[in-house]
Formats: C-alpha cells, sequence, structure tokens
C-alpha cells in the first residue's frame, strides 16, 4: 500500500525547499521508516506529477536519484523499492509515540572512554584565561602582506601537496631561529612541522613508544601530554615538581623506566619553575642509559621577563636524546595551528619514510606565508614587542594580587611566561573558585585540574593568565576574584 503522506501537498513559499528535493526526502524516509517496503512499487511518475502538481522531470529526477543512491531499483514494469537488508535490525517507527528509553550509543575504544577532561578551558575571551597571548597586538597589516607576497611568488603547485615534513622553506627559517635563540642544535632537515604543540607530541608517541609503555609527566603539568601519551595507550605516570622542576626519583630509572619524558624546563606548567642545570645534565645522562626519550616542550620560552632567556636543554650536550617540541600559538596567534618537532639526528634517518606516510604536508600557504614573516624580521620584532608588553602586564597583576588578595597565599610563575599561579590554602577550594570566576567574567583556572595525583594541600591555587589582557583591568578584576575569594573560603 502506498503511504498516503506521500501525495499531501508539497511546501512552497521562500525559504522552503525546492519540491524536488522535499518530494526526495518523503521517499527516502518512507523507506527507512518501513512505510514503503522492500519490493514495493513507488507509485507511477505520471499520477504522482497529476496528484502533487509537480511536473513530470521533477518526478522522475526523484526517481533517478533514489535509483542512484540505492534506494529503488529500476526495471521493465517501473521502479521499486530496493531491498535493505540492514533495515530489519534497525527499530520501527510506531503508530503510536510512545516513551522508550534512549538508544545506547556506539561503543568507543576504551582509551576514549576513560580519557578524562584535563581542564574547562572555559571561553577563552574573558580576561585572565591562562595561555591566551595579546591578540589584538598582533601586528595583522604585516601578516597579510607577508601572506600576499608568499602567495604571489608561489607556483601553481602550491596547491598540490607538499613536504610530508613541512615547507623547506619554514623549517629552515624555524631550524635558524632556534640556533641563535634558543640555542638548539638542529638542521633544517631535522624539523618535522606538525599541527601546533598538541600534533607534535602525538607525532613523538607513535614515533617513539609503544603501547603499553610508560611516560613520565609532571605532576602538576601540561594536560595534553597526558592526553597524548593517553590516546597511544601508554601507562603515565606523574612526577612531583618543586622549585627547581621535575623531581624523577634515582630507584625509578634502575627498576621502571620510562620509554618518554615529558617536561618544561625553561618555564614549568604551570608552576613556573626552571629545571636547574644539575637536574637537566641528570635527567640527560639517565634517559641515555635507559633508552629514555626527552620531550622538551618549549611552549612560552621567549617570553623572559628578566635577563636573558633560558637556553633549550636540547642543546646542552651533544647526541641528547631529546625530542625538541615548539609551537607558534603564544609567539603569534594559537589559531595558525603550526609547532615543529626537532628529531635528533640519530633518530631522523630511521624515521623519515614513516613520516612521509604519517604526514601529508598541508597548510602549504601559511606555511610559506609564517617562513616570510620570519624571514623578512617582523617575527623578531614582533617578540621584542611582546616582551616589553607582558613584562608590564606580569608586573601589573602582581602588584594586584598583593592589593587584593589579603589571605595567605604564595606567587608562583617565575619572570617568564603568560601566567601566574596563585598557591591557597585548602581552605579555598580552587575548583569552586573558577566555576565562580567565570561565572562572574574572570576565566582563571583551577591548579588542582592541572594534577591527576598531588595532594590538595600542595596543589591547590589558581593559574592566572595576563597576556591578552590590559593593565588597567587588573586591578579591578584582581578586585572582584578578592571578593569571590573571601566567600567561598570554607
Amino acid at each position: 500500500m502506498t503511504d498516503p503522506l506521500l501525495f499531501s501537498a508539497l511546501a512552497d513559499g521562500p525559504g522552503v525547499p525546492s519540491r524536488q528535493r522535499q518530494l526526495l526526502a518523503r521517499f527516502k524516509q518512507a523507506i527507512l521508516d518501513g512505510r514503503l517496503a522492500a519490493g514495493s512499487r513507488l507509485p507511477s511518475s505520471r499520477a504522482l506529477c497529476e496528484e502533487l502538481q509537480v511536473s513530470r522531470n521533477t518526478v522522475l529526477a526523484v526517481y533517478e536519484q533514489l535509483s542512484a543512491e540505492g534506494y529503488a531499483q529500476a526495471d521493465r514494469q517501473g521502479t521499486r523499492v530496493a531491498p535493505l537488508s540492514s533495515l530489519s535490525s534497525l527499530p520501527r517507527k510506531p503508530a503510536v509515540e510512545v516513551p522508550a528509553k534512549a538508544a545506547p550509543a556506539p561503543l568507543q575504544s576504551r582509551r576514549v572512554q576513560t580519557l578524562a577532561l584535563t581542564r574547562d578551558a572555559g571561553d577563552r575571551s574573558l580576561p585572565l584565561t591562562p595561555g591566551m597571548p595579546a591578540l589584538n597586538r598582533f601586528p595583522i597589516n604585516a601578516w597579510l602582506r607577508a601572506q600576499e607576497r608568499a602567495l604571489r611568488r608561489a607556483p601553481p603547485q602550491v596547491l598540490g601537496y607538499g613536504d610530508p615534513l613541512g615547507e623547506p622553506a619554514l623549517r629552515s627559517a624555524i631550524a635558524q631561529y632556534l640556533r641563535v635563540a634558543r640555542g638548539v642544535r638542529c638542521e633544517a632537515a631535522q624539523v618535522v612541522v606538525t599541527e601546533g604543540a598538541q600534533g607534535a607530541l602525538s607525532l613523538c608517541v607513535r614515533l617513539f613508544s609503544n603501547p603499553g609503555d610508560t611516560a613520565w609527566v609532571e605532576d602538576p603539568g601540561y594536560g595534553g601530554a597526558r592526553t597524548a601519551f593517553h590516546a597511544g595507550d601508554l601507562k603515565t605516570v606523574g612526577m612531583a615538581v618543586d622549585s627547581e622542576g621535575i623531581v624523577i626519583p634515582e630507584r625509578l630509572w634502575r627498576t621502571r623506566p620510562a620509554r618518554l619524558v615529558h617536561v618544561t624546563p625553561s618555564h614549568q606548567y604551570p608552576t613556573g619553575a626552571v629545571l636547574s642545570l644539575a637536574r637537566r645534565l641528570s635527567l640527560i645522562e639517565q634517559a641515555h642509559r635507559a633508552g629514555s626519550w626527552i620531550i622538551e616542550d618549549d611552549y612560552d620560552s621567549e617570553f623572559r621577563h628578566r635577563g636573558h632567556p633560558v637556553p633549550a636543554m636540547q642543546g646542552l650536550l651533544p647526541r641528547a636524546p631529546v625530542l625538541y617540541v615548539g609551537t607558534f600559538s603564544k609567539t603569534m596567534f594559537p589559531a595558525l595551528r603550526i609547532g615543529f618537532l626537532v628529531l635528533p639526528k640519530s633518530a631522523g634517518e630511521g624515521a623519515y619514510p614513516a613520516l612521509a606516510e604519517l604526514l601529508r604536508g598541508g597548510h602549504r600557504l601559511e606555511q610559506l606565508a609564517l617562513a616570510e614573516f620570519i624571514a623578512s624580521g617582523q617575527f623578531s620584532r614582533h617578540l621584542g614587542r611582546m616582551r616589553r608588553l607582558y613584562r608590564e602586564r606580569q608586573r601589573a597583576l602582581r602588584e594586584a594580587l598583593a592589593s587584593h588578595l589579603k589571605m595567605e597565599h604564595e606567587v608562583l610563575g617565575g619572570d617568564s611566561g603568560l601566567h601566574l599561579t596563585v598557591r591557597l590554602p585548602e581552605a579555598y577550594d580552587d575548583a569552586a573558585i573558577s566555576a565562580a570566576a567565570r561565572a562572574a567574567g574572570i576565566n582563571v583556572g583551577a591548579l588542582s585540574s592541572f594534577s591527576a595525583a598531588r595532594p590538595k594541600a600542595t596543589c591547590n591555587g589558581l593559574v592566572i593568565g595576563y597576556g591578552d589582557t590590559s593593565e588597567d583591568q587588573f586591578l579591578p578584576l584582581i578586585g572582584r576574584l578578592g571578593g569571590i575569594l573571601r566567600k567561598l573560603a570554607r
């Protein structure tokens, strides 16, 4: 029996889909719902066009599309509903709607089901967001000129697939910059351009570990590293952090050494500690003996506000087992999504065949524009301006904290980066304070959300960004935050 809904009038008017699209949708839904059974004949095109007042070409086009998509089959007797065996296992829509339990979601992998949200980033447009650079101070006109020059100079082939490891011009510019500014030992051939720092971390996992291996992370530390290791089926173990950086018990190197060790030595995230030289050398030596790889995440090392930037650990010793990861999210802007991985020469040669298969070399125009931006000197000038700006903003934030946070607290963060961390007594629930602050238009993070296992007594506080917040806002914002702290104190 033909479904009477097929013969009901079609809608008409502005913004309404075409009659052909409406009729096609009706037939598809009737077939999927089982109202048009497999093998049943569709109405004749002549009868249908007369009933619906549409042209016969419209009906014929609908039947042709149904056949092309596998809903129907045409033969000498007309057009019939195709047999769709998979529909027999699907629930039919009842004639009368009755409450039913929600259908179970498709099964996910165990690693996805157990993947915890490391930190609710909230609305990143709000003031005091950690890790957000001064977006309104980015030289957009200079960037547009770099894009235009890159596009004019590029041959048509740039619209095709590129070098899987990244554009040679950008890899060369990155290597030159890292040698001069960060003391990294590298050549352009060792640089791999990635989808931000997170892409570089995921690549480290795929290239240098196997499921079931152990990975060590700083705790509190960057949640993205834990996510990358978890997604690679690694056993992740948190290591405490003190004023000199990560603390790794000697016995673990002997009994259960890690395959990967993630560190942020130049400016620990989020405490701001700088990994001491003694620990850097010890870490390199122990990793070399154990056959481990150190992932040096140098995410915001350029913004040191007193003295010179701390050189990268990668350049301390030749043949150090260090995978150097960097990003332009802080120095340029996060939406650029360009990061990089510097491979040791000893690892790079063997990894190249795998890299050629794993990567496809996208975002070529953006990469070429960034290479032009660096080569023209605009990148260095922008960094100089941002260092001065962030230095003043950190000073203003420290003054505001001293004025409005009258309760016991400790300010961490050192003289680098885009954020400060305020450690609070246990009487202040940092998660509740963070949620209340966001409701009040302030996007500060809870220090405890950066930790997987640290005791609340040692990992309780607020992570406060100053990169994208102007100086004149700190006093009123911290005053508002101080009021929230007083209100929520236990």
